[in-house]
């Protein structure tokens, strides 16, 4: 192939790569709108055929539609990798993965005439909605979001370790309080039981399918709901103190990078944030 002969197709992919990934043209916002009514209509095809009487009047109508929608899903999966300049970073990207579970094991199912459910995944591919909208800034608040976590992980590793120190021991003292001052009336049969109910009185849950009978058990079913109340905000400060810290007020535009398909850059950027390729 000639030089001459590949320019026009790598304007055409460019020209295709702006349409599917990009929201600052008429054809992309008109794509992404198109696309995000019928991820919309596809679950609530696959959700309306779970229910019985639905199911027997127009099981061949929503056969047919969940065929469709799983076909054009495929399709579009394609083109997105051909319009791409990495098809690779796509492919495991989050949505990349996400584009792909949403129509391959329906797919698969179809095929096999073993129905699955797999296409309500595509519910995250909504989160598109930000860039269409032109609220980019959304995206950008559940990175930073999602960084926070990350950058808490040890702190909150701790303080689970705390917390299943804490139901653990609560657990044992309950199942020996009430086998010995309760043995006929006794709830609490085994250790993994007496934890189940530690952990559902922690958490201010409260099933009451498992409840103390003695005074001393019910002063330690107090304690711990106590206790939960007290460290059901530490995890928030932890996440909290790291996205303040991470807060920054720039502006971002709604690119998408032609080659790790990272989002999120500043209104003046010219080189990618996260691999430093340039922008189209």
């Amino acid at each position: 192939m000639t030089p001459m002969d590949s320019e026009p197709r790598a304007q055409w992919r460019d020209r295709l790569y702006e349409v599917i990934f990009e929201a600052d043209t008429r054809a992309g916002q008109a794509f992404d709108i198109v696309l995000l009514i019928a991820i919309v209509v596809s679950v609530a095809a696959v959700s309306l055929e779970t229910v019985e009487s639905i199911q027997k009047e127009y099981g061949n109508l929503l056969l047919a539609a969940e065929w469709t929608f799983t076909i054009l899903f495929a399709i579009e999966y394609v083109l997105r990798l051909i319009s791409v300049r990495n098809a690779r970073n796509y492919a495991t990207s989050f949505y990349g993965v996400v584009d792909l579970v949403s129509f391959l094991p329906t797919l698969i199912g179809l095929c096999s005439g073993e129905r699955l459910s797999f296409a309500v995944l595509r519910l995250f591919r909504l989160l598109r909605v930000f860039r269409v909208l032109k609220l980019i800034h959304l995206t950008t608040e559940s990175e930073n979001l999602g960084g926070a976590f990350w950058k808490a992980r040890a702190k909150i590793v701790v303080f689970l370790a705390a917390v299943m120190i804490t139901v653990t021991i609560s657990g044992t003292v309950m199942y020996e309080v009430e086998r010995l001052y309760q043995p006929q009336s006794n709830q609490f049969t085994s250790i993994p039981q007496s934890i189940y109910w530690a952990i559902v009185t922690m958490t201010t849950v409260g099933y009451g399918d498992v409840v103390p009978t003695t005074t001393l058990g019910k002063f330690v079913s107090a304690a711990l709901i106590l206790i939960g109340y007290s460290l059901i905000i530490v995890p928030t400060g932890f996440v909290s103190a790291e996205i303040v810290e991470a807060r920054k007020n720039a502006r971002v535009s709604t690119q998408t990078c032609p080659y790790c398909i990272s989002e999120g850059h500043q209104t003046d950027a010219v080189y990618c944030r996260i691999c430093g390729k340039p922008l189209e």
